[in-house]
């Protein structure tokens, strides 16, 4: 008998926290399958909190025509500072995943490439999505490891950018009963969502059972899953959570079709 809910009794490791892993776990749940939310990455505070103090302050004020958002996490610590961004300012999120964050956080999303969800991509929509307006004056939030892309480019194009790191990328150790869970098989499946939660899952688990599927939310993050040594078994057809749960539950009906992998 085929079930209407192909992840019914799948196990799910969502190896992130915050709205948004939560909002993931609900939504996985309505399909049947069993989340398991293990936080594997978090931010910690920057080492010059005065410059973002200083940076939300003026956010607050209503200084800033822009903000860019280029990670859900970049949206825990302004939900963390109890932001509230004053409606002229236009918010700009580099993907899905990251619009999502934001409006589980309640904030508004005005601009999201639709093509390359990047820093790359954002820029390169950039102009079109602002009527070409030059200058803006514009707050470019972002972690210690990530590479100014935008704020370059955004600068080299004439804006007036302030870019200001948010947070610093840590990692979380996830308990060690899910650690020996996934390695043991007794997981489905494992939700990458991002090359610093793939790097933990590798440092943390290691290898994957082959029966688990490791699932990406783009390509992007598929590239950097691989090179922190992980098998990729499926890719989202767009770079969402919504994307990435329909594609697994996909691959589940034409498991359940084809019968268990020996």
């Amino acid at each position: 008998m085929t079930t209407t809910k192909p992840l019914r009794g799948w196990r799910v490791l969502v190896p992130r926290g915050g709205p948004w892993g939560h909002g993931v776990a609900a939504e996985l749940r309505s399909r049947g399958a069993v989340p398991v939310v293990a936080p594997s990455i978090n931010f910690a505070g920057t080492a010059d909190e005065p410059a973002l103090n200083e940076a939300v302050a003026r956010l607050a004020a209503g200084e800033y025509d822009w903000m860019s958002v280029t990670s859900a996490t970049t949206v825990d610590v302004l939900a963390a500072h109890r932001v509230e961004i004053p409606e002229r300012t236009r918010i700009a999120a580099v993907g899905e995943t990251t619009a999502a964050a934001l409006g589980a956080a309640g904030y508004g999303v005005d601009f999201v490439p639709r093509r390359d969800n990047s820093a790359s991509g954002l820029l390169a929509e950039w102009s079109e999505a602002t009527d070409g307006i030059v200058p803006l004056r514009i707050l470019a939030l972002r972690s210690d490891i990530a590479k100014p892309v935008l704020t370059d480019g955004l600068r080299a194009a004439g804006h007036d950018v302030d870019s200001v790191i948010a947070y610093r990328t840590v990692g979380v150790p996830i308990a060690p009963d899910t650690v020996a869970a996934v390695a043991s098989g007794q997981f489905d499946a494992i939700l990458i969502t991002s090359g610093s939660v793939a790097n933990q899952i590798s440092v943390q688990i290691g290898l994957v059972p082959s029966r688990t599927v490791i699932a990406c939310i783009g390509p992007r993050t598929a590239v950097d899953a691989e090179a922190a040594g992980l098998r990729v078994d499926l890719v989202a057809r767009s770079r969402s959570s919504e994307s990435l749960i329909d594609t697994l539950e996909e691959l589940a009906a034409h498991r359940s079709v084809q019968g268990p992998l020996q």
